[in-house]
Order: structure tokens, then C-alpha cells, then sequence
């Protein structure tokens, strides 16, 4: 843990701070619904797929608290259509101990015609077991707005209005306009922007002064910053990564809402035991086994051969987690840039593809690029070269991760060159720091791959390093549900499939008892 974190100045606990923290994570939930809508996929103003990441600053501190929230869904709860949110906030050690442990998820159903709440589930981590509560409003509709749906409002509003909010058993009136202009800079990028000021009795009443949010001025409207002030200080909230995943196609389950909260559950008497190699997310656009097998050229003459693969789902660490490697197989005669058993491997996350380690492994000409790297998904410090340590934001990938995490993103072309909305920026460790990869999608276009024509995609990747961005970094993913990358192009350097198998790993008994 970082020393400066020692040095805040412990404050007493009280219900508005944490408030405090519940307005970001409301403004920040209803954000990823404010792109421009995807026509069938999407209800009108909620783009599903989004999903946006935040990183939280308190004063001098950059990194006290993470953010992530996605548009899941548009279905029915019943009869009543409406549209899916999910929200994570969960504040970070050193902030938890100063002020206030906050780690909490929800799920929250709108009416994506007036954008009023129909029905949340809250649930809170902070007490050992989780405690959940449900908010239903399908019985009995409501008039007024919560501050999540009052920020959609806002966007609907065009930045200037009045509304009412119910909340803490009130109805408080609440008015908001555009206070200016400004150009912010964040991790995934510049942004020209909106300032929307809000005012309202209730956030004098939790101490909050002057709540801000930044609103892109393009089509997407992404809710770039929000800030707000308390008398220990100002936090701010600032967007880390922007991506599109793409939607199944089967309808999320509907949830049956309940009159009653739940029960909370007892504990259980022992963990359960944990199965090795069981089948990944069906989210994600391929499998456990899946092998990948490339050629390498150089000007057209041939390099190496390598072999991606999703090798196996084990426990590192004493966590559940997926690996990935990058082998090569075979090396061209009298060539050194790669040899054969040259090796990347990853273990990441299963659920989200975020990485836990990377092993690179290489004997030949790219040697000096070999090293470990430790990801902490607690304190998003990266540790490499042994020594080398720092600090990323939320979600970073690594090389390796991204190119799987790639094929679900709903990487969808701009209808508008001149304004490549659809962009997608994530952030990715390279060698000894992170940089905001941008992934900008063109349209399908006809590759020959092993002999036969085959619609594929371009995506041209800039990453802000000025090595990398040199080699020109190209992606041809299929067009088709797995979304296979097809050719990598990187300079003079072309890698193209050559075969594609599934390896299946042996299934296991169950193994050492999960982590609680």
C-alpha cells in the first residue's frame, strides 16, 4: 500500500458521506446509457453493450475508488418492457480505512420510454455476508425520478430543466443547466465537453456543494467527469476506458420481482469445492481448448509459426482464473526474432478477461521484452521487472488479454468518418507503463484465408506509444459470432490463420477448496 495513503486524516462515519459516495455511483450508473441508441439492439437514448469504466480521486489522491457499469439488456420484467443496467462501486484500502468501506453492486430496471425506475436490486458486500435489498415499482408506478433516472433526464433535457426526485422518502425538487464549456483530459482520452450544474435541497442536506457533471459534446454523450464537493474536500469521478460489448442474442433472464426482500442466507459450513477446466461464460466469443494456429512472414517470407490458445481454467493464486498462451511452433531457418518454445502467457480473470499475470518468455531477437507482470485487481498497482511498480487504471489489460477481450467488444463502424464515435479505448500495460489503446472499426471487407473468401473486419489500433503506433498495429476479425482474428499486420509483419482446432483440456475432480 502506497505510504501516502497512511496520511489521511481519519473522519467519523456518518450517513452522508456515505451518500456521498452513492450519488457517484448513481451518476455514474445511468452513464452508460447515454450513447446514441443501436436501433434494434437498443432502446431509444440506452445503447446496449456499452460498458464504462471510472476511476474515483479524492484531493491529491488520483486512485481512492473504481467504478464499472454496463447497459446489459433490453427485455421484459412481466408484461413491461424495460431496459437492464448493472453498477459496481467498491472503494479502494486506503480510502476504506480514512473514511468509509463502500463495496456495492446493483441492478437497475427503467422504462425506456420515460426513463422512470421500475424495479432495482441493491446489494452490499461490506458486512460478510451480502445484504440485499429490492426496490419495486412495477405494483405501484411512480411519478417521480431517483438520482439515476434524473441524470437521463437531464441528458433528455438537453442540459437545462426542473424535475422531482423521490429519495430518502421525500420528494425533492431539483433544477440543473449548462454552466459552460470545458475540454477534460482523462485515461481514455480529450474530450470537448458540456458542464451541467446541479442544484437541489437534498444534496445541501448530505453536504454536497456544487455537483458537476461533463458531458461529451458528440453524439455518444458519455458522461466523461462528475465532480462534487464536501467540506473534507473535492472528489472526482473520470472515465478509464470506453467499450462496446457485443449482445447475445438470447434475452437476459427475467428476474421475478419479489413483494419482500429476500432472506438472508446462512453461512455454510465449508466452502465448496472447486472443479478445474468447467466451460467458460457463454458472453465470451470462445471456448476452453479453442487453438489458433498463425503463420508468420516478413515481406511475404516466412518467419515462424504460433499457436494462441485458451489452454486451461485452474486456480492461480487461489483464484479462479483462465489461461492464455502465445507458443511458437516452429522458426524459419537461419531467423532469430522468434524461436521455437518462445512463450506469453496469461492468467486472467474468466468472467472478465481482466489479467492477474503475464510470463513472456522469448530466447530470440525480442528477448529484452521478456519479464513477469503482476496485476493487483485490489489496488490496480502494476509490479514488473521485479521492482518496477505502477499505478493503471481500472481494467487494464494486457497485450495478451486484449486480443481476446477484442472479440466481444461491439467494435460496430461510424456511420460518420469525420466523427468516429464508436471508437473504443481501453487501457493496456506495455513494457513499463499503461497507455489508452484506441480500436477504431472500419467496415466488412472480403479476406482470403486458407484458400476461401471470408467477410472480415479491420480494426486499425493506435496505442500512443510512438514504437508501437510506427508499426501501423492492424486486426482482421471475422464476421461471425466467434469473431476469430483472421491477420494481425504489424510494419512489415503479417501473421494469417492457418488452422483452427479445439484442443480440450482433460477434465479434473475437484481440487482444492475455493478461496472465501
Amino acid at each position: 500500500m502506497p505510504e501516502r495513503s497512511i496520511r489521511l486524516t481519519r473522519i467519523a462515519v456518518r450517513p452522508g458521506l456515505l451518500a456521498l459516495f452513492l450519488l457517484s455511483l448513481c451518476l455514474l450508473s445511468i452513464g452508460v446509457a447515454f450513447s446514441n441508441p443501436s436501433s434494434q439492439e437498443s432502446a431509444p437514448g440506452f445503447k446496449v453493450g456499452e460498458r464504462l469504466t471510472y476511476t474515483v480521486g479524492f484531493e491529491k489522491f488520483t486512485n481512492v475508488a473504481y467504478a464499472e457499469f454496463y447497459t446489459v439488456s433490453r427485455g421484459k420484467i412481466g408484461e413491461t418492457e424495460a431496459v437492464e443496467l448493472r453498477a459496481r462501486f467498491k472503494t479502494l484500502d486506503f480510502l476504506s480505512a480514512a473514511f468509509y468501506l463502500i463495496d456495492e453492486s446493483r441492478t437497475i430496471f427503467v422504462a425506456p420510454d420515460t426513463a422512470l425506475p421500475l424495479y432495482l436490486t441493491r446489494t452490499q458486500y461490506t458486512g460478510g455476508l451480502p445484504k440485499e435489498s429490492i426496490q419495486n415499482n412495477l405494483t405501484s408506478p411512480t411519478g417521480n425520478y431517483d438520482l439515476v433516472t434524473l441524470i437521463y433526464k437531464m441528458r433528455s433535457s438537453e442540459g437545462a430543466g426542473s424535475i422531482n426526485i423521490y429519495e430518502n422518502e421525500r420528494v425533492y425538487p431539483v433544477t440543473f443547466h449548462i454552466a459552460g464549456v470545458e475540454k477534460i483530459k482523462t485515461d481514455a482520452g480529450e474530450f470537448d465537453t458540456s458542464l451541467v450544474s446541479i442544484q437541489s435541497e437534498y444534496f445541501n442536506e448530505l453536504g454536497i456543494r456544487e455537483p458537476r457533471i461533463n458531458f461529451s459534446n458528440d453524439e455518444a454523450r458519455i458522461p466523461v467527469a462528475i465532480r462534487f464537493r464536501t467540506t473534507k474536500g473535492e472528489f472526482r469521478a473520470r472515465i478509464a476506458s470506453i467499450q462496446n460489448v457485443e449482445p447475445q442474442p438470447e434475452a437476459s433472464p427475467t428476474p421475478t420481482p419479489l413483494s419482500t426482500p429476500k432472506p438472508t442466507p446462512g453461512p455454510t459450513a465449508t466452502p465448496n469445492a472447486y472443479t478445474e477446466n468447467i466451460p467458460l461464460p457463454p458472453e465470451l466469443s470462445f471456448v476452453l481448448g479453442e487453438t489458433l494456429e498463425y503463420g508468420l512472414t516478413a515481406g511475404g517470407q516466412p518467419v515462424a509459426k504460433f499457436e494462441l490458445q485458451a489452454t486451461e481454467r485452474k486456480q492461480f493464486q487461489r483464484a479462479d482464473s483462465l489461461m492464455l498462451t502465445a507458443t511458437v511452433t516452429e522458426a524459419a531457418l537461419g531467423s532469430r526474432l522468434l524461436l521455437v518454445g518462445d512463450q506469453v502467457k496469461a492468467y486472467v480473470n474468466p468472467e472478465t478477461l481482466g489479467p492477474r499475470k503475464l510470463e513472456i518468455k522469448l530466447t530470440g531477437t525480442l528477448g529484452t521484452l521478456s519479464q513477469s507482470v503482476s496485476f493487483d485487481e485490489r489496488s490496480n498497482l502494476i509490479t514488473f521487472k521485479g521492482t518496477g511498480q505502477v499505478e493503471a487504471p481500472v481494467g487494464t489489460h494486457n497485450i495478451l488479454s486484449l486480443l481476446y477481450a477484442i472479440r466481444s467488444f461491439n467494435l460496430k463502424p461510424s456511420k460518420d468518418t469525420s466523427s468516429p464515435i464508436n471508437d473504443t479505448r481501453v487501457a493496456v500495460f506495455w513494457d513499463t507503463k499503461p497507455y489508452i489503446f484506441t480500436l477504431r472499426p472500419a467496415v466488412a471487407e472480403s479476406l482470403t484465408i486458407r484458400g476461401e473468401k471470408v467477410s472480415a473486419q479491420l480494426v486499425s489500433i493506435s496505442t500512443g506509444n510512438p514504437q508501437l503506433d510506427a508499426l501501423n498495429i492492424k486486426v482482421w476479425l471475422s464476421n461471425d459470432p466467434r469473431r476469430v482474428p483472421l491477420r494481425f499486420s504489424l510494419g512489415r509483419y503479417q501473421a494469417e490463420l492457418l488452422s483452427d482446432k479445439l484442443v480440450t483440456p482433460k477434465s479434473s475432480v475437484p481440487a482444492e477448496p475455493a478461496s472465501n
